[in-house]
């Protein structure tokens, strides 16, 4: 975890308020990649990466997805990008079924959702200066023309704290903290609605992280932005986020509002992940991992995903999968645990 300075944002209404109509739906997402092998290429099963993903993201929240390596988080965050087609289940943007919008208005839809990548080396175009990679599209896409265009990247590095001196140089000339800024500021030159953060903290060192997670806040509060903040770091994730979804194996296990999450967690996963936190003040203890491995997204146990590493296991849960169902406002958890409550 990392300190950083607080951020107050402006509070968020309640769920079921027409204030908190979404901005964006994820409605029984699911993607599944085949595997083939042998001579023929005979299918040979699936890996079940997103299984059956729903939630709402209201306008100017940040949605924080936390989960473990491998449990499906990127792979959603390239879906709802556009990056990545789906197998089924629906995108709403707007309330509009992603693939109709896209069809009705494809410039605006190409727009109004873009993505920051963990690594920024590898996401910028290394034979590219930097006043290309932030300018081009949007020059491209009518933002400014290309007379304009050295201004328009001058104003936008200025926003990432950049200094527009160093447009003219290259992505290796740049440190990593400044490469993200980079990638950041090319995203927001096309003026987008909602940004798809994609553990795009994670390749850095804690110090800046804690200035780009700031420049996060103060950007969403400039640019009205909205955020699916992806990460497998509870700490950054509490920082910055109004909502969290916690993903275990391709599910959603458990979603609260982030205070009432890391204050009193749920879903056993989600105890097992917050009691390793780092806290200040919290004294001398032994660390215990959650016990075993995350199984295979191929063969994923039945009934819970989480069964064979959860310590309140029961002979249902080996079985029969708990459903993610609202167990308080806005508080939706899935364990058999609360079926009797």
């Amino acid at each position: 975890m990392i300190d950083t300075p607080s951020h107050e944002a402006a509070p968020i209404a309640a769920v079921d308020t027409p204030a908190r109509r979404p901005l964006l739906s994820v409605d029984k997402l699911v993607k599944y990649y085949p595997i083939h092998g042998g001579v023929l290429r005979r299918k040979l099963g699936d890996v079940k990466a997103v299984d059956d993903v729903t939630f709402d993201i209201a306008k100017g929240e940040v949605f924080g997805l936390v989960g473990e390596s491998g449990c499906g988080k990127s792979t959603l965050g390239r879906m709802v990008a556009g990056i990545l087609p789906k197998t089924s289940g629906e995108i709403f943007f707007e309330g509009e079924e992603a693939a109709t919008w896209w069809a009705r208005q494809r410039r605006a839809a190409m727009l109004a959702v873009q993505i920051i990548f963990q690594d920024p080396m590898s996401s910028l175009n290394p034979r590219k200066k930097v006043r290309d990679i932030i300018g081009e599209a949007a020059v491209v896409h009518g933002m400014t023309d290309s007379g304009a265009q050295g201004d328009y990247v001058a104003d936008l590095m200025k926003k990432v704290g950049l200094d527009p001196a160093y447009m003219r140089r290259y992505p290796h000339q740049f440190s990593g903290g400044q490469r993200q800024r980079i990638g950041i500021a090319r995203a927001l030159a096309v003026k987008p609605r909602f940004l798809v953060c994609d553990e795009a903290v994670a390749a850095l060192d804690v110090s800046i992280q804690a200035q780009v997670l700031n420049l996060f806040m103060d950007l969403r509060r400039e640019f009205n932005l909205t955020y699916l903040f992806i990460s497998h770091d509870l700490g950054v994730v509490e920082h910055l986020s109004d909502r969290v979804a916690i993903m275990y194996l391709g599910r959603i296990v458990e979603m609260a509002p982030t205070e009432a999450l890391y204050a009193a967690p749920n879903h056993p996963y989600t105890k097992a992940l917050l009691e390793e936190v780092p806290r200040i003040g919290a004294g001398k203890r032994t660390f215990a991992p959650v016990r075993g491995e995350i199984p295979s997204p191929v063969a994923p146990p039945p009934g819970c995903h989480f069964h064979p590493r959860c310590p309140f296991a029961m002979d249902r849960c080996k079985t029969v999968r708990p459903v993610l169902r609202q167990i308080n406002p806005g508080r939706w958890s899935a364990c058999h645990l609360n079926d009797e409550t």
